[in-house]
């Protein structure tokens, strides 16, 4: 019986927020919970700026702990080199067995290839605009427009 078999696996969820719609949350959570338990859950924004706030009762509800970035600059986003980060230190934990990384960001496929290489799985959540290799570079890839109504 391998590792993952005779227990339930241990994830982290990371969640590029700037990239998500807070009523999705919810059913991305509900949908990674299948696949183990959720140990870790971060979501990653410039918290400051207006448009975040309809995150607040999504954070709170859901027990997912903010990460700060502000925006030094224009057309940058320090929230994907945060995640990316954050994800590798976990990673290097030796503790977790999974990251379930919520983008439709191609950014994020060097980091899923990475974590893969670390023998984890990589589960994304994305919309359907995702690029191709993004799906490709997880283990499984979970379109949001599939569980948005549950």
């Amino acid at each position: 019986m391998s590792r993952l078999q005779d227990k339930q696996q241990k994830l982290v969820v990371l969640i590029d927020a700037e990239n998500v719609s807070h009523t999705l949350i919810r059913p991305i959570l509900l949908r990674a919970a299948c696949y183990g338990r959720l140990d870790v859950k971060r979501a990653f924004a410039d918290w400051s700026r207006p448009e975040m706030r309809r995150f607040k009762d999504v954070l709170h509800q859901n027990a997912i702990e903010p990460v700060h970035l502000f925006s030094y600059s224009r057309g940058k986003n320090a929230a994907d080199i945060t995640l990316c980060l954050n994800a590798m230190e976990l990673v290097n934990t030796g503790q977790f067995d999974g990251v379930c990384l919520v983008s439709s960001d191609a950014d994020l496929t060097p980091l899923a290839y990475c974590v893969r290489r670390e023998g984890l799985r990589v589960y994304g959540f994305g919309g359907q605009q995702t690029p191709r290799a993004f799906v490709a570079a997880c283990s499984s890839f979970i379109y949001t427009e599939a569980i948005a109504g549950v």
